[in-house]
């Protein structure tokens, strides 16, 4: 997910949150009879257009039946996310009831006590059946605040005819991988000008940290009670120095790139859209390979009509999937993307925002979840994801996924792009030792709050 803030945001969030104190308790009265909650409303606050209408139309149906009260849904775009949270969660008069947020948000916000203590619900809503490293980024001190609303996961999306142009077949190690990309690009079969063996934008980290996380390396590590920075330590090193050659040897997308929208130049051609939605430009195929969120597959195929609108088809024959390996032959530790959700703590219903979560966390809406492409909290129900090879792309890449640092300040870091910096400049440095602990020592000061 996108976060991106001004660092003032960030580094006054627990200054403005503090006024949630430790976190409400969840020693609330049950919820009231449906004629007693007619006149009540209850808020959710929605990250971006991944969950889709149906699912929204289920809890708001749902919810009116079980409580006899109002679920009002508000979509918040990713880009403002944090801000508008820090501004209404200690706001008892204009604070969501419920909120759903990034699970690398989720550290910045409970550790200033802006949910609800629901350690109490834990074992009902789902307990060591829910993904335990998006529970870890929403504990304190043992104590359950936010809990996983879905999780997604990165993997390979690839052209079968242009691989198998360049007699390469799909790798079972990461080291096979980095030479194929490679390969593909040196060869590159149909000679397209500035083609990509990999697309990877220099400022990519969510997928560039994949390279780190495979060879053992992390992006930080707590030591002594503090944060530390690790990308100078020499197992990241090796996974950094992997990134940079097939920066330099196999991706052509610009240093600035980031993250978004890589399917643009998979398929055989397709249109930029701007951030209101309108076209700013054309794109053709310029890449063999890219590295995607499981959902991009809407994105990627040949272009049909239906019901008189622009779509993706898939084509078998065109395009596959794999999970990218690791050094072992496993699936690589790659980015665990997704969300978690919470109550906030200055919550005016919260036995009403019980309820919704218990309808969240409930069986039928898990597996509408996972039949719409989102990796379901509840591991009982990643069956609805399905048996198709994205299913198991998904599943098999998120069988080993990881998680950013849980520290107090990570945030702080994601929101003043510093890894979009650090990033950027790897495939030009001569001192790669160097430009790393250079920004360790920028880094760390950040974790912790700094």
């Amino acid at each position: 997910m996108n976060r991106r803030l001004p660092l003032v945001v960030l580094t006054s969030a627990a200054l403005a949150l503090s006024a949630c104190s430790s976190g409400g308790s969840s020693d609330e009265p049950a919820a009231t009879s449906t004629a007693d909650n007619a006149g009540k409303t209850v808020t959710l606050w929605l990250a971006g257009s991944d969950t889709p209408d149906e699912l929204r139309t289920y809890l708001t149906d749902t919810f009116k039946a079980k409580t006899g009260a109002t679920l009002k849904i508000e979509e918040q775009s990713w880009g403002d996310l944090v801000t508008k949270l820090t501004t209404a969660l200690p706001d008892a008069a204009n604070t969501p009831d419920v909120v759903e947020l990034g699970n690398t948000q989720s550290p910045t916000f409970t550790n200033v006590g802006a949910f609800l203590d629901i350690s109490d619900m834990y074992d009902e809503l789902g307990g060591s059946k829910l993904l335990q490293s998006f529970v870890d980024a929403g504990s304190v001190d043992g104590k359950k605040y936010a809990l996983p609303y879905y999780f997604g996961s990165r993997y390979m999306f690839y052209r079968k005819d242009v691989w198998q142009k360049a007699g390469v077949e799909v790798p079972k190690t990461l080291d096979e991988f980095n030479t194929d990309v490679q390969t593909i690009a040196a060869k590159n079969p149909d000679q397209i000008k500035n083609f990509s063996g990999f697309f990877i934008g220099g400022q990519d980290w969510r997928n560039g940290i994949s390279w780190i996380f495979a060879n053992g390396g992390d992006l930080a590590k707590k030591q002594d009670g503090k944060w530390v920075s690790t990308l100078s330590d020499p197992a990241s090193l090796k996974g950094l120095e992997q990134l940079q050659q097939i920066q330099k040897a196999a991706s052509k997308a610009p240093a600035d790139a980031k993250d978004q929208s890589p399917w643009l130049y998979i398929n055989d051609s397709d249109t930029i859209l701007d951030d209101a939605g309108k076209a700013s430009g054309k794109t053709s195929l310029a890449a063999a390979t890219i590295m995607a969120p499981g959902w991009a597959h809407w994105s990627i195929g040949d272009l049909t009509k239906k019901d008189g609108k622009d779509v993706r088809t898939w084509n078998d024959k065109t395009f596959g999937v794999f999970a990218l390996p690791g050094n072992d032959g496993k699936p690589a530790p790659v980015f665990a993307g997704g969300s978690n959700i919470a109550i906030s703590a200055k919550s005016k219903n919260p036995a009403l925002a019980k309820e919704l979560m218990k309808i969240i966390f409930a069986p039928e809406y898990q597996q509408m979840l996972g039949k719409a492409g989102l990796g379901p909290a509840n591991s009982d129900y990643v069956s609805s994801l399905g048996d198709d090879e994205f299913a198991k792309a998904l599943v098999d890449s998120a069988s080993n996924s990881k998680l950013t640092p849980a520290a107090p300040g990570w945030a702080a870091v994601e929101s003043a792009q510093v890894l979009e910096e650090f990033f950027g400049k790897i495939r030009d440095a001569s001192d790669l030792a160097g430009l790393a602990k250079q920004y360790d020592d920028k880094i760390t000061p950040m974790l912790n709050g700094a």
